[in-house]
């Protein structure tokens, strides 16, 4: 039975609630949802027109300092656009795929429509080389500030771990409320290593910038 995690709670990924080894990670499938709160009220009915949110799942590989060692390059694309971080430790919109292999974005749901995982990150857990000690996950709110949306409106976000075999290991629950009012970002939940095997944290850590970027800069990038 998959553990329901409360902010700051620890658990064994490879263990169920009894202490059992019975979870298979060579592939850990790290959903994350949300819905956007319906807007009630006269008008709300009268126009019955939802705002589209883009919520963006982001995961950060840390080394054994807690910082992202490798940040990509910047490419040029064919609309000559210039796009950072890319093939880098950070996964995100703009490079879906590490360079190992091990760990990729399957797609960006743009509104968060529909029952189930909005975004999922696939992790091989057992894969992934000693170097990566940490993985953290977040969400972010594409250009959450400009057209004010923050995670006070979003409710019945979670972040849920998967194992290979289609076992929900662990889910956390974290709906918006007045505490997240203007917060374009979340860091929810961190894999890490720990005696040989993997636990996995959740944080609920709010933030108000809409870019993930400034987080890396501020908490998980290597000074200049």
């Amino acid at each position: 039975m998959a553990i329901n995690l409360q902010k700051g709670q620890t658990i064994d990924l490879r263990k169920n609630d009894r202490g059992e080894s019975v979870y298979d990670l060579s592939k850990v499938t790290i959903g994350l949802g949300w819905d956007v709160r319906k807007q009630g009220g006269f008008f709300g009915k009268l126009f019955n027109k939802e705002a589209e949110y883009d919520l963006d799942a982001v995961a950060f590989l840390l080394d054994g300092n807690g910082k992202v060692a490798n940040l990509g390059r910047t490419v040029q694309t064919n609309d000559g656009r210039q796009i950072g971080l890319y093939q880098g430790d950070v996964i995100f919109f703009n490079s879906m795929q590490h360079p190992s292999g091990n760990v990729w974005l399957t797609g960006d749901n743009r509104t968060g429509a529909g029952d189930g995982d909005d975004e999922q990150i696939i992790v091989k857990l057992d894969q992934l080389d000693q170097h990566y000690q940490k993985i953290v996950f977040l969400v972010t709110i594409y250009q959450g500030r400009s057209n004010n949306q923050h995670f006070g409106m979003i409710e019945n976000a979670f972040i849920r771990a998967v194992d290979a075999t289609g076992k929900e290991i662990t889910k956390y629950s974290l709906s918006g409320d007045a505490s997240m009012n203007g917060m374009c970002a979340m860091v929810f939940a961190e894999a890490y290593r720990h005696n040989g095997d993997w636990k996995f944290r959740a944080l609920g850590e709010p933030h108000h910038t809409d870019n993930f970027i400034d987080i890396l800069r501020q908490q998980y990038a290597y000074s200049n």
